[in-house]
């Protein structure tokens, strides 16, 4: 029997330093708080304005405290440096324990991470995250509908609101292609930094994306679809029983445009 080992444990700072067990109490006793998930190449981040302006947002929403985006990068950048490595997946949360007057600031880091090639299947699930705008640890939800999609056979849950309304992948933002445009779902839901790169690149190209209303039972008008977050780009080949194309000459030419309008978006140094 083959047993697949287990990923090695984060490299965890919290506010600069080495986490020590008194810090790690903060997420494991008081998880109320918030994060952003980023890609590292070669200390550099596509995006990392919109991951600065995504925690300043929600630290001032949650605790009515900044965050400034000076302290994360010497943050992210010292965590990397305690890790010894240039390219890895990059947590940073935001925590304001009872008592305090600061934020705490906890920064993981893991191995570098990109989507797995292939394309997706996604269950629909009748789940929508509350105060969806804000990204956040423990969203015991997403976790366990994408549990019960896995056991079921498929790659992903698709949370839908009342109405069969499609909001969001679990952990991806979801789109779609009608064969003249992408189309987001215009529903609440986490407009991920993937997303926001696309939408400027797609629209500096001359194609801009459009929001619309998507529902369970308007799938077949599309051709096809795809998911994104932080790791990439992957299309979409069945929804419940609906299938898409995702292997044809259409949705391969649409799938490098999207790369195109990713690979546009800069990388900023820490």
């Amino acid at each position: 029997m083959t047993i697949t080992p287990s990923p090695p444990p984060p490299y965890v700072e919290m506010d600069g330093h080495p986490a020590t067990e008194d810090d790690l109490r903060v997420p494991a006793l008081f998880g109320f708080g918030h994060f952003t998930a980023m890609q590292v190449r070669d200390r550099k981040v596509r995006g990392l304005g919109l991951h600065l302006d995504r925690l300043e947002g929600a630290n001032r929403e949650l605790f009515q405290l900044p965050l400034d985006g000076g302290r994360v990068r010497e943050l992210v950048r010292h965590a990397l440096d305690g890790a010894k490595v240039r390219d890895a997946s990059v947590r940073v949360h935001g925590f304001l324990p009872p008592g305090e007057s600061r934020t705490r600031v906890m920064v993981t880091v893991r191995g570098p991470a990109a989507m797995a090639p292939g394309a997706r299947s996604l269950m629909s699930v009748p789940y929508a995250r509350v105060v969806p705008h804000i990204k956040r640890p423990g969203e015991f939800g997403q976790t366990y509908y994408g549990m019960l999609a896995a056991r079921a056979g498929f790659d992903e849950a698709l949370l839908t609101a009342p109405g069969g309304v499609v909001t969001e992948g679990a952990i991806t933002n979801i789109a779609f292609w009608d064969g003249t445009s992408v189309v987001w779902p215009d529903a609440p839901a986490l407009i991920g930094i993937t997303m926001a790169l696309l939408e400027r690149g797609l629209a500096a190209a001359g194609e801009p994306s459009v929001r619309r209303a998507v529902t369970l039972d308007g799938l077949g008008a599309y051709r096809g679809a795809f998911i994104c977050n932080s790791q990439g780009i992957a299309p979409v080949r069945r929804i419940d029983a609906v299938e898409f194309a995702s292997g044809d000459g259409e949705m391969e030419g649409v799938m490098s445009r999207l790369g195109s309008a990713y690979g546009s978006a800069p990388a900023d140094p820490l």
